[in-house]
């Protein structure tokens, strides 16, 4: 769905102890999150504002987004 929230806590609620837990304790998950949370609110912004933007880009910034979020779920599955 355009402009759906993949917020780590929205997507995940099961683990918010654990995001939160690392959110407070490691670094790398700190700034992993961060430039996950900016391109998932680039996102929606484009998607809900319709701005013009090339197909590649878009492609690029989710494929971006989903290699982070795999990430991010290795570090909470794993805490």
């Amino acid at each position: 769905m355009l402009g759906e929230s993949h917020a780590l806590l929205v997507d995940f609620p099961e683990y918010q102890n654990k995001i939160l837990l690392l959110t407070a304790s490691d670094t790398e998950f700190v700034e992993d999150a961060k430039q996950y949370h900016k391109l998932d609110t680039e996102i929606r912004k484009l998607e809900l504002r319709n701005s013009p933007t090339s197909d590649d880009f878009m492609h690029q910034a989710k494929l971006d987004r989903t290699v982070l979020k795999d990430k991010l779920y290795q570090q909470i599955s794993q805490a």
